[in-house]
């Protein structure tokens, strides 16, 4: 099935491409502190630690938000949670480029990160309850792809406004989101499995807990907290990086935004060939090739000692990691029932940015140890592996399912 018979349903066809749009946010947003804090510490003259410490503070607001979101979503709906996520993140954002030391930064990156961590399972629980079983895979991974979008836009604002106008404009940029959401209030309407759901059962938190960690939910539980560990551990500690490794291995500021640009881009592919491949071979199958080719790609990455092998790593890298990573989005949703497919999606996500805190400032310490890129990369082969494993050994697939209520 095309994309265009994907989407031949109007409702559908606008739903994905607003919810897309607010993920784009997103990711413009955690993309852009991946190159802001390479021009702060020349700015401020941070250690490799506080450069750490300034990343993971995002992550850290993330697993907060993300859990709390899972259980607010499913208590007053995904529509409106995804509404208040996206205005939260944005206006911290904003507030970021009134910042004037590493304190006050790191409290409006935590703020951002409550949001930036909320929207996330919320808006890909919203597109998987609204579409057909036969393109609800695809739709997800589609979804997901506009994380690429935001990275590339990112990217592009890191390559030519920080250079000339520094940081602060870049954050300013980062709060523009707020108005979106002023459309985005009319623009979507809440899941009808949810609206269904909702009038027939009520569930308190303790309950939704006890659910998701119930005997019928646990091995799949188990599965997707290691997964999401793993694949968030891996993704925040070598991305984040980027632009600063890309400076380590010995290219100036602008020419590292440059080329990390060119390896923003092949995110794209990535997720449009998952999304093909997670409809006609399943979830588990793009999953696991998908993570056991990112690792290969993250230790080839980390001995890359020219600069067409660098280029060329990062390349592979962005491709199979992202289209992991949508794989992730599209197979999270489907493994709960409706009454608590929010808040278990939500805890697996928490759980998660959890390895997202540790990561970078992990990566930062070791740097400062003087422990070589090539041993750090060598750490993120074998996390990702340990990913890859547990879906094989523990994953059902769900391709072709119905979601269940």
């Amino acid at each position: 099935m095309s994309n265009r018979e994907l989407l031949k349903e109007p409702k559908q066809r606008k739903l994905l491409f607003s919810a897309g749009l607010s993920w784009m946010f997103d990711a413009m947003d955690v993309g852009m502190i991946s190159f802001v804090v390479a021009a702060l510490a020349t700015e401020w003259s941070l250690s490799s630690g506080q450069v750490g410490i300034i990343t993971s503070t995002t992550s850290i607001g993330m697993v907060f938000g993300a859990a709390m979101a899972g259980f607010l979503a499913d208590k007053y709906g995904r529509k409106n949670i995804l509404l208040w996520t996206l205005l939260i993140f944005s206006i911290a954002s904003g507030l970021s480029a009134l910042a004037t030391g590493l304190v006050m930064l790191c409290i409006f990156r935590f703020i951002a990160g409550i949001g930036l961590g909320g929207e996330l399972p919320v808006a890909s629980t919203l597109v998987s309850e609204s579409m057909p079983v036969k393109v609800r895979g695809r739709a997800v991974v589609l979804l997901e792809s506009f994380w690429a979008a935001g990275w590339i836009l990112s990217a592009l604002i890191a390559y030519f406004v920080i250079p000339d106008y520094g940081w602060r404009a870049a954050f300013v940029i980062g709060a523009l989101p707020a108005f979106y959401a002023l459309y985005l209030r009319r623009a979507i309407d809440d899941s009808p499995r949810f609206v269904r759901q909702q009038a027939a059962v009520k569930l308190s938190f303790a309950e939704r807990i006890a659910s998701v960690w119930s005997i019928e939910h646990r091995r799949t539980s188990i599965m997707l907290w290691v997964l999401w560990f793993t694949v968030v551990f891996s993704y925040y500690g070598m991305f984040l990086w980027l632009p600063t490794v890309m400076v380590d291995k010995g290219f100036s500021l602008v020419k590292s935004f440059q080329y990390v640009l060119i390896m923003t881009l092949a995110q794209l592919p990535g997720y449009f060939t998952a999304a093909y491949f997670i409809e006609k071979f399943g979830r588990k199958f793009v999953l696991v090739t998908y993570l056991v080719l990112t690792a290969v790609s993250a230790i080839w990455f980390g001995y890359a000692n020219t600069e067409a092998s660098l280029l060329a790593a990062g390349i592979s890298l962005s491709f199979f990691n992202l289209g992991a990573w949508g794989g992730l989005y599209a197979y999270s949703p489907e493994l709960y029932p409706t009454k608590v497919r929010s808040t278990g999606v939500g805890l697996a996500t928490s759980f998660g940015r959890i390895g997202g805190v540790i990561a970078p400032l992990l990566v930062g310490v070791l740097k400062q140890n003087g422990t070589s890129i090539e041993i750090i990369f060598v750490m993120f082969f074998i996390t990702i592996l340990i990913g890859a494993l547990g879906v094989l050994l523990l994953g059902r697939e769900t391709k072709g399912l119905e979601l269940a209520d």
